[in-house]
């Protein structure tokens, strides 16, 4: 099926749900320590036909040094996709109740992968039809695996060289009290990488509807903090820096890259430098 680019709207998803070459996912997360399970939220309300992936289970490896939400293994990433049906000839819309934020993830590994997907802009919010309960039972599917690609992802070094270089932007998709350093509700550490500049992944939608910015507005909103072709994204762990790197593609910036690690990547070592405030040029400070 041929999808529109990147983002899908809920008109189109009306008339195409239910296609046997269309795969509806929705992609939750539920921060540990907090009440709920992704399970039951699904069960308890989801687009028909939909089914589940969890950011934490499904879409990253265990944590560890790489950060909280290390990419998986191509043949882990493989099983996932084809015990939910998602086949090598399948696209998929990915759908989320959290403004793209967690859905993005789900496009971005498909996408560098060469594979049909998109996100479904205004997310479950938008849906103008009914949900159904209870658990998905989706027929299998073969999905291959794909090595990642070396030129979508960078990993702590190479951030560390592209700022050195100056040789592209970094932006930071984390909201900006967290940027600055002001909250740290989820890492050890509080800050951003010396360089990296705010792009606060919220910042990408309108807030009236809660969808995305046309593409112009997007391309300007990029420019003005100096991103281009070839910019890096970052967030806390490499889930919601897909939301960024989502504008930046609708907004036709090309040969982007993720920061998989990202900001728990970057502190998993304390002798790398931490700056806080609003200054992305500030050298930073040792921590810990």
């Amino acid at each position: 099926m041929d999808l529109p680019r990147h983002l899908v709207d809920p008109a189109w998803l009306v008339r195409h749900l239910g296609a046997p070459d269309l795969v509806v996912a929705e992609v939750r997360w539920i921060r540990e320590g907090t009440a709920g399970d992704v399970v039951d939220a699904f069960a308890a309300g989801h687009l028909p036909g939909s089914v589940l992936l969890d950011v934490d289970r499904d879409l990253a490896a265990p944590a560890g040094a790489d950060g909280r939400h290390p990419l998986p293994t191509p043949d882990a990433f493989a099983r996932t996709m084809s015990r939910v049906g998602i086949g090598d000839a399948t696209s998929v819309v990915a759908v989320d109740d959290a403004g793209g934020s967690l859905a993005a993830r789900l496009w971005w590994m498909l996408d560098v992968l060469g594979h049909p997907a998109a996100v479904l802009d205004g997310g479950t919010q938008a849906w103008p039809g009914a949900v159904t309960t209870g658990p998905a039972a989706p027929p299998p599917a073969t999905f291959a695996p794909l090595a990642w690609p070396a030129a979508s992802a960078v990993d702590v070094s190479g951030v560390a060289a592209i700022l050195r270089a100056g040789e592209a932007a970094v932006v930071d998709a984390r909201a900006g009290e967290r940027y600055r350093g002001e909250i740290e509700p989820i890492d050890a550490v509080a800050g951003h990488v010396p360089g990296a500049v705010s792009a606060p992944w919220t910042d990408n939608l309108d807030p009236r509807t809660g969808r995305f910015r046309s593409p112009d507005a997007l391309r300007r909103r990029f420019e003005a903090i100096g991103a281009a072709d070839g910019a890096v994204a970052m967030c806390g762990s490499g889930v919601t820096a897909c939301h960024d790197l989502l504008a930046m593609r609708i907004a036709g910036l090309d040969r982007t890259r993720l920061f998989a690690g990202s900001w728990s990547g970057w502190i998993a070592d304390g002798s790398r430098p931490v700056a806080t405030g609003s200054d992305a040029g500030s050298a930073g400070r040792a921590t810990r």
